[in-house]
């Protein structure tokens, strides 16, 4: 004998459903963003190279450097070159300086973008500095690469072709060091 559910069973199981279905969503919504970022470039979001290019282009193209700094990490940082000229295709190296002028070791990272958003898809970085725990001792200075190029393939697409000047913007956010972290975090007791 099969039972009828009341409509008031229907409608809590329904809203049941649609909670764990936002749930889910909301938990797969930050690493989809993040691959769809890198993917498209959407959002100024650079892509990641091993190599440089292969193939350089009589065309240039200047690079703009950026540096900002949370308000609540207490260093100085810049970039050593406000901008550079090179041609489409060929590596770049610029660098950043950081300072630390306090008296106690901060640990910072670097958030980056790029400006035309459009660009982020064709400026692949080789190395750089972003999302690596940056730790400087009181008055430490530091100088940290970025090794970059700007994809060719650009000329081609005809919602960035027109694209000849790029910005390079990083931001230094204090962050609590991992290894601190892993002391901190509870040791689970295994008997």
């Amino acid at each position: 004998m099969s039972r009828r559910m009341s409509p008031e069973a229907k409608t809590v199981t329904a809203l049941v459903g649609v909670v764990v279905t936002m749930g889910a969503l909301a938990w797969a919504a930050v690493p989809f963003y993040d691959w769809f970022c890198r993917v498209t470039g959407y959002g100024g979001t650079t892509q990641v190279s091993q190599a440089g290019s292969d193939t350089v282009l009589d065309e240039v193209i200047r690079v703009r450097f950026d540096a900002n700094v949370d308000p609540n990490l207490d260093w100085t940082f810049r970039p050593m070159q406000s901008s550079m000229e090179l041609k489409i295709g060929e590596n770049g190296l610029a660098f950043y300086e950081a300072i630390n002028n306090s008296d106690v070791p901060i640990t910072g990272t670097a958030s980056y973008n790029v400006a035309p958003e459009v660009a982020g898809y064709y400026f692949s970085k080789i190395e750089c500095f972003c999302f690596t725990e940056q730790v400087l001792q009181p008055g430490e200075r530091i100088e940290m690469p970025v090794s970059f190029f700007v994809d060719p393939e650009l000329v081609g697409d005809r919602d960035a072709s027109w694209v000849r000047d790029i910005t390079l913007s990083y931001t230094f956010h204090r962050t609590e060091p991992k290894q601190a972290a892993l002391d901190a975090a509870p040791a689970d007791n295994v008997n």
